[in-house]
């Protein structure tokens, strides 16, 4: 009999591993994305069919590992295609981006009056809002 709760534990870390969503790792293994859900949540247990397909999708997955905890996880001790997102912090600098303020009010001008045409002579404008970089903002109703 398969333990649920640490049945759902271990498909986490598989997930995780693969660096994969719940919904990913279902549409990787071809089941339904709720199928995922209620395993993890513990409202259903795992199929035989569902064990099986992770088994045959994910080499590294080890079918005793999965259904009993019992050995280990990953099987190979090799390095995966994709890295992992702690190496990909690690290994790449992050530089905040910094919005362009050349010309950036005649150009807003510009690109509303190319779309100021009306689509639709039934539609109104409601409100426009402006948010300014301090975090403050104008509303305009009509």
């Amino acid at each position: 009999m398969v333990n649920s709760k640490e049945f759902a534990k271990r498909l986490e870390k598989v997930m995780q591993y693969y660096e994969l969503s719940a919904a990913g790792f279902a549409d990787k293994i071809n089941v339904g994305r709720s199928s995922i859900s209620h395993i993890l949540s513990g409202r259903n247990k795992p199929s035989l069919d569902f064990v099986l397909k992770i088994v045959e999708q994910f080499q590294e997955v080890e079918l005793y590992w999965l259904l009993n905890g019992k050995g280990i996880f990953p099987k190979s001790k090799t390095e995966t295609s994709t890295p992992s997102s702690a190496e990909v912090e690690n290994n790449s600098v992050q530089k905040p981006i910094q919005p362009s303020t050349e010309n950036s009010n005649s150009s807003v001008a510009k690109n509303f009056s190319e779309t100021n045409q009306p689509t639709s002579s039934k539609k109104k404008i409601q409100k426009i809002v402006i948010f300014y970089e301090d975090g403050s903002f104008e509303a305009f109703e009509n």
